[in-house]
């Protein structure tokens, strides 16, 4: 797939944004300045494919940069005016919203794609082949005393558990947590933390007593270091795919993605083409870099968020 290679790489609302370049028309009627985004690690693929490809089309007479600080230090850049797109794999926070507001940002919500967010184990265990709600909210909740796979369920061998997960400033890390222990933020703390979703791939890939989380698209990348394990949410075992995100059957852990503009950088000319470029070829970008696409509909929602419908 094209875009698999980035994956290695790293209205809920005026004003102008602070901080970012303000373009203009050229006198031959192209575009020239500046599109800052920043923020998920899980949703960068999607924005820096569209970057690239977006560049291309303008002959790289504007220049969009993507930064990777995770969705909650993406989110205080963004109210911070230092960026005019925000990449979030949850809703933004209404203290987020407030933070924003008060420095005269209005940040306009897009969702933009499903993801299935995938637990993993190392190709080694061929024990731990579907798991429980429950049992994954015994082994992550921030009162955990498990340590050892014979200690989630009888007949698992006793290979010690080694954790890997995004850091507290993902939004991954936020929905996991809400999603099987209940709780936003709760989660036990002994756990190799990382905001490069590269290195969790690394240490799962290298520890047969090892078990992540992270984005579909990590895995579908990396299918031949790691072995996804099926979800028992309560109606059987099932497995992440494009097909199950889709449908909506890979529960708990089915989740969309979002795309955050301030109202205000949507008066700039480049931030306004970037975004009709966006959701022109979701459709066909999106797939490529390993996640799953809205409806047309769902899109057209998007486009007349933005008043280009």
């Amino acid at each position: 797939m094209k875009y698999q290679r980035y994956l290695s790489s790293l209205v809920i609302g005026s004003g102008l944004l602070a901080g970012c370049g303000s373009g203009e028309t050229t006198e031959e009627g192209g575009l020239s300045g500046l599109v800052s985004l920043d923020g998920s690690s899980t949703v960068f693929p999607i924005s820096q494919a569209m970057a690239e490809e977006f560049q291309i089309a303008q002959r790289n007479a504007v220049r969009v940069t993507v930064g990777v600080s995770g969705t909650g230090g993406g989110f205080q850049k963004f109210c911070n005016g230092e960026t005019d797109i925000s990449n979030a794999s949850r809703p933004i926070k209404d203290s987020e919203v407030e933070e924003c507001l008060r420095n005269g940002i209005t940040p306009i919500e897009l969702r933009i794609a499903w993801d299935g967010l995938t637990v993993v184990a190392n190709p080694e265990n061929d024990w731990a082949t579907c798991m429980t709600v429950e049992e994954l909210r015994n082994l992550w909740e921030p009162s955990s005393t498990v340590r050892n796979w014979g200690a989630i369920r009888a007949g698992w061998p006793g290979d010690e558990v080694k954790l890997y997960g995004p850091d507290t400033d993902s939004g991954t890390f936020d929905y996991f947590t809400e999603a099987i222990v209940g709780e936003e933020d709760a989660s036990r703390a002994d756990y190799t933390a990382s905001a490069d979703d590269n290195v969790l791939v690394l240490g799962v890939s290298g520890d047969r007593g090892a078990l992540g989380y992270f984005g579909y698209a990590y895995y579908e990348e990396n299918q031949d270091k790691l072995r996804a394990i099926e979800i028992d949410g309560g109606d059987g075992c099932v497995g992440p795919s494009r097909q199950t995100i889709e449908d909506g059957t890979y529960q708990p852990l089915s989740r969309p993605m979002f795309i955050y503009v301030h109202q205000g950088a949507l008066g700039r000319p480049e931030v306004a083409a970037f975004l009709d470029f966006f959701f022109d070829n979701a459709e066909t970008l999106i797939p490529e870099t390993g996640y799953v696409p809205l409806s047309a509909g769902d899109y057209d929602e998007g486009r007349s968020k933005l008043g280009t419908q």
